[in-house]
Formats: structure tokens, C-alpha cells, sequence
């Protein structure tokens, strides 16, 4: 166990898959409590807290084992997606649904172009964008990724991307002034409107 310990989480996960089971105690040991904390931060409901907690290694789990984990940036920034997925779902669900009784309001709203979820090539540009900008983002050196990737896909903020990336909040502030100095250089070049992360 205690050489295990000095395997890097990506080596671990692999143990993992393998089979070694030591090797996903240590990965729980090492990230429980940022995970927890973060699924607390944003719910303040302890009994629901460790619910999503049990949820989200277990989803981990079932990832790994079926050969799904891919490997892209940091594996607790992988946990930390999975919960806070987990946690949207909790808030959706619990989320009162409220009945528009009125018919000429209800048809106002239904035909209004801003509430229509969108058509099918609408859907098919905006895809094509997240492709394109995945693409670019896949291009950037390591740390501003891990930085772009925290801030638009996890939606964390500075203070926690700085946590969890092991960096001073000015240091994750700067690699992601220089990740959108390169984005829109590289929009440019594909002659692609850059909006503004």
C-alpha cells in the first residue's frame, strides 16, 4: 500500500482498471475531501452532501472499471465535473415546477424565437463551435488548458481553480489572461468570431 501512494493518480487509475483495488483507496483517500467540500459549498445540505459524494465515486467507479476514463487533465478535475453534474441534477429535480395557467401567456412564451430550445442547425453550429474551440483549447500549453478547461466547462471559480491546480490565484488569473490571448489569435487565424470567456 505504501508504495501505491507514490503513484500519480493517472497510474493509480490505470491500477485500477486493472483490477488493484488498493489502487482506488488511495485515490478516494487523496480527493474525498476537496470533493466533498466542493459538493457542500454549493448545496449546504450535509444528508444530500453525502449522497452526490457516493453518487460521484460511484460513477467514477463504474467509468474506470468499464475501460470509459480517458485521460484528460486532472483527474480530480474529472471527480469535481462529476459532481457538480450530479449536483445540477439534484437541483433540477428538487426544483419546483411552476404552470404558466394563463392560455394567452402560455402562448406568448411558447412563441417567443428567445424560449424555443433551438432548431436543428442551430444545433449542428453551435456543436461545430464547441468542436472548433476544443480543438484550439487541445493546442495551448498544459497549464493554461487545465486553467480554460476548470473555468468554462466546471465553471469554477478563480479562487478554487488556484486549490486545485496548486498555484497562487494570480498565477491561474495570468495563464488564463495568456490562454485568451492565444485563443483569439488562433480564432483569427480560422476566421472565427472569438467571444469572450
Amino acid at each position: 500500500m505504501q508504495e501505491l501512494r507514490k503513484e500519480t493518480d493517472e497510474q493509480l487509475v490505470k491500477l485500477y482498471e486493472d483490477g488493484n483495488d488498493n489502487a482506488f483507496d488511495i485515490l478516494l483517500e487523496r480527493h474525498q475531501q476537496v470533493i466533498y467540500n466542493h459538493i457542500f459549498a454549493i448545496i449546504h445540505d450535509e444528508d444530500m452532501a453525502n449522497d452526490i459524494f457516493q453518487d460521484t465515486f460511484y460513477k467514477a467507479i463504474i467509468c474506470i472499471r468499464s475501460h470509459r476514463y480517458t485521460e484528460s487533465g486532472k483527474f480530480q478535475a474529472w471527480l469535481i465535473r462529476i459532481a457538480r453534474n450530479l449536483v445540477i441534477d439534484h437541483v433540477r429535480h428538487s426544483r419546483p415546477v411552476v404552470e404558466i395557467v394563463d392560455k394567452k401567456e402560455r402562448e406568448r412564451l411558447l412563441n417567443n424565437p428567445k424560449c424555443v430550445v433551438g432548431n436543428a442547425e442551430m444545433d449542428f453550429h453551435n456543436e461545430q463551435t464547441m468542436r472548433e474551440l476544443e480543438q484550439m483549447i487541445s493546442l495551448l500549453p498544459e497549464p493554461q488548458q487545465e486553467v480554460v478547461r476548470m473555468r468554462i466547462y466546471d465553471d469554477l471559480p478563480f479562487k478554487e481553480i488556484a486549490v486545485l491546480t496548486h498555484c497562487s490565484i494570480n498565477t491561474a488569473l495570468g495563464r488564463m489572461r495568456y490562454a485568451v490571448i492565444n485563443l483569439r489569435k488562433m480564432a483569427a487565424k480560422r476566421d472565427l468570431t472569438f467571444i469572450e470567456l
